[in-house]
């Protein structure tokens, strides 16, 4: 058998820590972990390790948070290990092109997407919000570009109609751990094949924001549904709703039901609540407002995310049909 691989792993959030605990049960040899500086978390802005930091802690590991490795004292810092090769997930530092070549086997990469598609910084959330039938993992070695490198092992898991962002994003986490082991086991023996990205494919992942999440119903059901399964757990889709926000959980493109959306030249306007079924919200949506997105969990404020069965069951006064929810509702009352 080849002998195991020493590794600097370098990561920062729960999708890192699941290769790092991968790499630490397999036979290669975790000699040192990067991690980001502890940040302030929590009510209290207690300086907060972390989850990277807090598994390779777990297991006596050396844990360097250096600020940039930019500098020369932090890239004689990382030379001085003597790796064979550096994994990289989600760290959050950019890797000058020193870090890159210092170890014998290079710097690899565990990326959340099918690459060249969804390159950048939310790859598990964009490739639900543009109705993707599936996502997976891409080991990938790394050179200076965002994402651009060869690529040396993918992995492919399915996207349904009811998976969220949060159900990807474990999914792919533990994706990951499993194929960056069988790429080091490969590399560590006869070796990988490295396949350039093509050209043709590539998109770009924008980084997610609170602003994005506030929909707009006079989008299509269907678009509408994608982002809010790709918003949960964050930043979360919410609408204006009766001077507060409702933040909306799980949802799918409906059928409207006969007569329901108006007749003739006058529909349902977007952002109207119709009459529910006792197991979802039903809102008119799209440009003309004949189209139904339905929503089977959500979560008023100060309360607890719940089946919307049960918000009825509760509050059945607050959903009465005809109300508007959205800004479009907030405009027009203005």
């Amino acid at each position: 058998m080849s002998r195991p691989l020493s590794i600097i792993f370098a990561g920062t959030p729960d999708f890192a820590a699941e290769s790092l605990q991968a790499l630490l049960a397999s036979r290669h040899r975790v000699i040192a972990v990067y991690t980001q500086p502890d940040r302030p978390a929590g009510r209290g802005r207690k300086l907060t390790p972390s989850p990277v930091k807090r598994l390779a802690l777990e297991h006596d590991l050396p844990v360097f948070q250096p600020a940039t490795l930019k500098s020369p004292e932090a890239q004689a810092e990382l030379a001085a290990l003597g790796a064979d090769l550096m994994v990289v997930v989600a760290y959050g530092l950019i890797l000058p092109k020193a870090v890159l070549e210092t170890p014998r086997l290079g710097c690899l990469n565990v990326h959340a997407s099918l690459l060249p598609r969804w390159r950048g910084a939310a790859p598990i959330q964009r490739a639900i919000e543009a109705g993707d039938a599936e996502s997976g993992v891409t080991i990938m070695q790394m050179d200076e570009g965002l994402d651009t490198g060869d690529m040396l092992l993918i992995r492919r898991t399915p996207i349904t109609a009811t998976t969220t962002g949060g159900e990807l994003h474990d999914t792919l986490a533990a994706l990951g751990g499993e194929a960056i082991v069988e790429a080091l086991d490969a590399l560590a023996g006869e070796g990988l094949p490295a396949t350039p990205q093509p050209e043709a494919g590539v998109t770009y992942a924008a980084k997610l924001s609170k602003a994005e999440a506030e929909l707009d119903f006079r989008e299509p059901a269907a678009t509408l549904a994608a982002r809010v399964r790709a918003f949960n757990p964050w930043p979360v889709a919410w609408c204006a709703f009766d001077g507060d926000r409702l933040r909306l959980l799980m949802a799918e493109a409906g059928e409207p039901k006969a007569g329901e959306l108006g007749a003739g030249n006058a529909p349902a306007a977007p952002g109207t609540l119709l009459d529910h079924d006792g197991e979802a919200l039903r809102i008119a949506c799209g440009p003309a407002g004949r189209e139904v997105l339905q929503v089977t969990r959500a979560q008023l404020p100060g309360g607890k995310a719940l089946p919307v069965s049960e918000l009825l069951r509760a509050r059945a006064e607050r959903f009465a049909p005809g109300q508007r929810l959205g800004r479009i509702a907030e405009e027009s009352a203005s």
